[in-house]
């Protein structure tokens, strides 16, 4: 089922999410809810407290070329356990600020630890795109935008636009 994602300035994406402590049925279904939203906003990653759940779980996907099968992944408590002192540039927007691009500087490659949707706690190493999107949806469990990067005044102009964004939103489902 597709969820309804928040946008920026909303208090519930700056909150620290909680960890999730059992799996349930819920849980997974929730994943899945999360992975049918992603691909239809259509987006590369998604963080629960976008669609204002608080619990520590992303989902990705940064297959990007036509025929190459897709690899969603879902991540239970995920957390980065080693990073590259080689840094990447990549241009990032986010599905809570819609339209929005900007250059953010991130570790190259990034070493994550989480649990999957069996329960079973795996690891890998991310590289490129995916070590980008994988350390911007673990920002959203820790309340952090991706235009937290940003100097203060563009960060000002971004928020005012997305709530004027919001405004004219409200107004069209009035």
């Amino acid at each position: 089922m597709l969820k309804p994602i928040l946008i920026h300035p909303d208090p519930r994406l700056k909150k620290l999410a909680d960890p999730v402590a059992d799996l349930s049925d819920e849980l997974r279904t929730l994943a899945d809810d999360m992975l049918a939203t992603m691909y239809d906003a259509p987006g590369i990653g998604l963080a629960a407290p976008q669609i204002g759940v608080s619990k520590r779980l992303i989902v990705l996907d940064c297959v990007k070329d036509e025929g190459e099968a897709p690899r969603p992944l879902a991540m239970f408590n995920p957390e980065i356990v080693a990073s590259s002192d080689e840094t990447n540039v990549y241009e990032e927007g986010c599905l809570s600020i819609p339209d929005i691009y900007a250059e953010v500087t991130r570790p190259a490659e990034v070493e994550v630890r989480w649990m999957t949707l069996v329960g079973k706690e795996q690891q890998e190493v991310f590289k490129g795109l995916w070590a980008t999107c994988v350390q911007h949806e673990i920002d959203h469990l820790d309340g952090k935008l991706f235009i937290d990067y940003l100097k203060p005044l563009k960060r000002q102009m971004i928020t005012r636009k997305m709530v004027k964004l919001k405004r004219e939103r409200a107004r069209e489902q009035a």
